[in-house]
């Protein structure tokens, strides 16, 4: 028996390694896009690998469960195809027996992808936010790019080069005032950028400037300087977005510290909602593992064909339409009346019981 369950288990793991080394760099690459262009700007190797080090968990909460169905749909496709599960049957070996370390298997993968969803993931993802903002605030060239505007606090900055580490070329800024009319357009050939951390300012100090002011009638004054120096506040606001962090980026017990706190105050029913649905979106992702390997296994039997790619294409429709079922009913929070905090757990109910009823049947075959 342990001979059975030993070729079984290996087959499972080599196609669960390739299937989650597959999907974790396709769920990477999406998110990778926005970083790259940052590198080649010329932000630190090192925040790249920090970045996909804070991501990772985050990823692994669908990759892990999805390679799990992957898995399930390719290995007992094959053994049915191959007529070797009648094989097993005749010589009186069970399912359950065979499936028995499987389970267990995908049972510490669900005690995994619940540390990461209750603990892990969220506190992680907002590194790699936290990170991306820090990296663009303290290498002030990654913010610019020729040809791009950039926006600072009612200044709009255009830059024809980049030089070196710090410096510019072609720089031309345009000043707003609170009703958006054009108060100066100024024009340098070159300007020295320069951060104060502890200050959150950063300096951009011009060379050689043609200042347009812009008066109220619309009359424009031009005036020529050798060196002119501006400084952006960017820590207003970065200290305003961190007073309060947005209830994903949250473990579970700050999480329900919130909810009870917002219910004590008599928060409206659709902010409580959000929150709700927020953890029990993580604890029900969390328990997919299981409801993929009781749907898969029966469906990979019953399918019966050589091909992979039957198995393959049948785990990417069910896990799409799993996953895609999670974000819909999340987006219901805007209905608390419906009470989508419930609602959340009806793909797993659903692949769980028709796995089940699949399964019984497969069994009594």
């Amino acid at each position: 028996m342990w001979t059975l369950n030993r070729y079984v288990i290996k087959d499972f793991l080599i196609v669960f390694c390739m299937a989650i080394g597959i999907l974790t760099f396709a769920m990477l690459g999406a998110r990778l896009g926005a970083v790259m262009e940052m590198l080649a700007r010329g932000i630190p190797v090192k925040n790249f690998f920090l970045f996909i080090y804070y991501t990772m968990p985050q990823v692994l909460i669908y990759t892990i469960p999805w390679s799990i169905l992957v898995a399930t749909m390719v290995v007992f496709g094959r053994l049915s195809a191959d007529s070797e599960i009648t094989a097993m049957r005749a010589c009186g070996v069970s399912l359950l027996q065979v499936v028995a370390p499987l389970l267990l298997f995908v049972i510490v993968m669900t005690f995994i992808c619940l540390y990461l969803q209750v603990y892990a993931g969220p506190p992680m993802y907002r590194k790699a936010r936290v990170l991306l903002r820090d990296t663009a605030t303290t290498q002030p060239m990654t913010i610019f790019e020729p040809g791009q505007q950039i926006e600072f606090e009612g200044a709009v900055v255009y830059i024809d080069d980049k030089i070196g580490n710090d410096q510019l070329r072609g720089v031309q800024i345009f000043m707003f005032d609170d009703k958006l009319h054009l108060t100066q357009d100024i024009f340098a050939e070159s300007a020295k950028l320069s951060v104060t951390e502890e200050a959150m300012l950063m300096h951009i100090k011009l060379n050689k400037c043609v200042i347009g002011s812009y008066a109220s009638d619309g009359s424009k004054q031009t005036i020529f300087n050798d060196e002119l120096e501006f400084s952006f506040d960017y820590g207003k606001a970065i200290n305003e977005n961190r007073v309060r962090v947005r209830a994903k980026f949250l473990p579970a017990d700050q999480l329900l510290a919130r909810t009870k706190i917002m219910r004590k105050r008599g928060a409206s029913a659709q902010d409580l909602c959000e929150l709700e649905v927020e953890l029990n979106s993580r604890i029900a992702l969390a328990l997919s593992p299981i409801a993929f390997l009781l749907l898969g296994l029966p469906l990979a039997i019953r399918t019966s064909r050589r091909e992979t790619s039957v198995g393959l294409f049948l785990s990417v429709i069910l896990g799409g339409v799993f996953f895609l079922s999670i974000v819909v009913i999340e987006s219901l929070t805007i209905l608390p009346a419906i009470y989508p905090q419930y609602l959340i757990w009806l793909p797993n109910l659903v692949f769980q019981a028709l796995g089940a009823a699949l399964l019984y049947r497969v069994s009594q075959q």
